[in-house]
């Protein structure tokens, strides 16, 4: 394999991609809400690991990125619903290639693994 001298990691791919969703958390929301875990509660009880400000943040950064869109509700008290945007949508083949090549990792390795973890509670 031919070495690219030219190679830079600013404008590759998949290190924009892994800017975009990457980290421990983001690939984690994005696949809860394309399961319909679309309110913070939800989330925060599907993964119990992250603390409230980690997911504030995670949900704003992916907010402002385009990949997801906050709905606010007008009652009292306010409800406020995430969603995968149309942009976000195009994500999903993405993460559900992430999902896929996992299970099948895990299950080569003879890890344990509760499918349900992964589920919205």
């Amino acid at each position: 394999m031919r070495k690219n001298k030219n190679f830079n990691p600013n404008n590759c791919p998949v290190t924009h991609t892994l800017n975009l969703i990457g980290g421990k958390w983001k690939p984690v929301v994005i696949h809860l809400l394309r399961k319909e875990c679309n309110r913070f509660s939800m989330l925060q009880r599907a993964m119990p690991d992250i603390s409230k400000q980690m997911l504030t943040q995670q949900l704003r950064e992916l907010e402002e990125d385009g990949i997801i869109e906050r709905k606010i509700f007008a009652e009292i008290p306010p409800r406020v619903e995430y969603y995968i945007s149309d942009y976000g949508k195009t994500l999903l083949p993405v993460v559900e290639a992430m999902s896929e090549w996992g299970l099948k990792d895990m299950d080569l390795n003879h890890k344990n693994f509760d499918p349900d973890s992964c589920s919205p509670i």
